[in-house]
């Protein structure tokens, strides 16, 4: 394998950052952590998402371009394996999920023009939960933004991860997808879930970078 660029992804509330400090901290990988908080626009678009889905979606759209493009610099220069809390595809995902129609095709243009020549993951760790899991994590942090966020939307948003993360194993069958059920896993609170997951990821990225 190359420098490795390990994914996590999966809906809101799954657990993707805190799953990819373990895997940073284990493996001794540059930490990539998508920005939320910082964007300005994400409280209202919660509140209104028709009024504010553009602003938001381009707000970190190119956040993640600035961070990606720092990656590409670091895999290249120093040959230095990363472990990100999304994968840049997600963007197309609430983009699809929020925008009008006319909104899209332009971000979607935007996207690409961007993405062109963005470093690809070369693993993919999709974890996914029931709807309940998800609600009661997504309580559990506490984010003032997220208290009145609607189980339906979560529950949309959970489907689309899963028609897209297939279509992405049809389209790249090269690049390992390694799933995990967040009903079944729970690799914040214990020992035993997180050591099975981290021998996993070992497995594919090769024994020797297991680091605990």
């Amino acid at each position: 394998m190359h420098v490795p660029f390990i994914a996590v992804e999966g809906p809101i509330g799954v657990g993707k950052t805190s799953l990819a400090g373990e895997i940073a901290e284990t493996f001794r990988f540059r930490l990539l952590k998508e920005i939320v908080d910082e964007n300005p626009f994400l409280g209202k678009f919660y509140e209104d998402i028709d009024e504010w889905s553009f602003q938001t979606e381009m707000f970190f759209l190119c956040n993640r371009y600035k961070q990606l493009g720092d990656v590409k610099k670091a895999m290249h220069q120093q040959q230095e394996p990363v472990v990100a809390d999304y994968h840049i595809f997600k963007n197309l995902i609430f983009a699809k999920r929020s925008l009008q129609p006319g909104d899209y095709a332009k971000y979607e243009q935007i996207y690409s023009i961007l993405t062109a020549d963005m470093p690809m993951p070369n693993v993919i760790v999709y974890l996914h939960a029931g709807l309940d899991t998800l609600m009661s994590r997504i309580a559990m942090r506490g984010r003032e933004f997220e208290k009145n966020m609607d189980p339906a939307y979560i529950a949309r948003l959970s489907a689309d991860y899963e028609e897209f993360i297939g279509r992405f194993e049809a389209a790249h069958p090269d690049i390992p997808v390694l799933r995990f059920s967040g009903d079944r896993y729970d690799f914040v609170q214990n020992g035993g879930d997180r050591e099975e997951i981290l021998k996993e990821i070992s497995r594919v990225i090769g024994k020797e970078a297991f680091s605990k």
